[in-house]
């Protein structure tokens, strides 16, 4: 740790900032957010991009729980501070937030996947979700299969993607949903307002379906149950939860069902939604490690697109190839796709694979992401 803080000094004392240094195959990548520096050992391959939005959204974990002001007044006092104290029960969120980085798209695509369903059956759902005016919720959430269904929101304020995963890996744990439990937790949601705490009520409607409402009162425990109440009273009366059970259930679909010859995988962005969908992670990336070898691939080739380590420019089209198979990226303004494709496929047929994926994602658009939802 002493050459960690001495590396850092020296680079301090230039007025710099050293973001990472190299050795063979091993990679030490800093990320310095005052009063806390992070640090990462990785000869794993992603992009040293990749490995600083980690970090970052560490440091946002770790802001979720304390605020940033009590951060700061903690270091202020005793610069010696030890923060492993405070952050006791944490270390289970952190090791899920970072799984979450190494085997998804999420964080590095910055978007959510939502649940599957009818547009007309979520927009029925997200009506039943609207607060009454004496009510002072920030954000409602209806979670099933422990993937958004609906949100609503007030109108001139969207939600942060940071935020949305900071919450939702928060919410991750199963005790949270089970039958008629009910919870009531701070949280610092850091892109909205990292001085202070929302209060963020959970109940479970049904098994494995929540509500979740955010509001800026510490007293709102009574009428957040109360809202609940009559939430639950509306989908039950116009029969919405058996449709949000099946929903849940049928959500999963293998990239099978596409049709397309020697696809094997793909994550869809949809850039104007700021959301992504993806199938099963079939055979060969049905193992952790296939599939955090996978998502890798994806990353490097997303760094690329976007150039976000030092490249000349941006580029519109990236493909690879390894001894196992074809990845392919490819962006433009409406959407981004990336593809695990079999090796021996010639690259014409990537690119009319690529062309099948976002025609397919075009007419499933209403069922994949959640648009236009309800707004107070």
């Amino acid at each position: 740790m002493g050459i960690m803080q001495a590396l850092i000094s020296v680079f301090a004392e230039d007025g710099d900032k050293v973001r990472s240094i190299t050795a063979g195959a091993t990679r030490i990548t800093f990320l310095l957010r005052s009063p806390l520096y992070y640090v990462c050992v990785s000869s794993w391959g992603e992009p040293a991009s990749i490995t600083r939005t980690h970090l970052e959204y560490l440091h946002l974990q770790i802001l979720s729980a304390l605020t940033l002001p009590q951060l700061t007044k903690l270091f202020e006092r005793r610069g010696n501070f030890d923060l492993g104290r405070l952050l006791t029960g944490a270390e289970p969120l952190m090791r899920s937030l970072l799984r979450t980085a190494q085997t998804s798209m999420e964080t590095t695509l910055s978007a959510m996947q939502c649940l599957r369903m009818d547009v007309g059956k979520r927009r029925r759902v997200g009506d039943a979700l609207l607060p009454p005016p004496k009510l002072s919720l920030v954000y409602a959430l209806l979670l099933a299969a422990g993937r958004v269904l609906t949100l609503v929101r007030p109108r001139k304020h969207s939600i942060n993607p940071s935020d949305l995963h900071l919450l939702l890996n928060t919410l991750a744990s199963p005790q949270l949903l089970t039958p008629d439990a009910e919870s009531w937790l701070p949280i610092c949601l850091p892109r909205f307002n990292a001085d202070g705490f929302l209060y963020t009520y959970v109940g479970a409607l049904s098994e494995g379906v929540g509500l979740v409402g955010l509001c800026v009162e510490r007293e709102g425990w009574e009428a957040m149950r109360e809202w609940r109440g009559a939430v639950q009273k509306r989908l039950e009366e116009e029969a919405l939860l058996p449709m949000i059970e099946k929903a849940a259930l049928t959500h999963p679909y293998s990239v099978v069902e596409l049709g397309i010859h020697g696809l094997r995988h793909f994550v869809y962005k949809s850039r104007i939604n700021v959301q992504f969908t993806q199938p099963e992670f079939d055979s060969p990336y049905d193992t952790d490690i296939e599939r955090r070898r996978l998502i890798t691939l994806y990353q490097q080739v997303h760094d690329a697109l976007h150039a976000r380590s030092g490249q000349k420019e941006a580029l519109t089209l990236q493909y690879i190839r390894t001894p196992r198979e074809a990845i392919m990226g490819w962006i433009t303004k409406p959407f981004e796709v990336y593809l695990a494709l079999s090796p021996h496929l010639p690259k014409p047929a990537c690119v009319s694979a690529a062309n099948m994926v976002v025609n397919w994602a075009k007419k499933e658009d209403g069922r994949l992401f959640l648009k236009d939802a309800p707004v107070f």
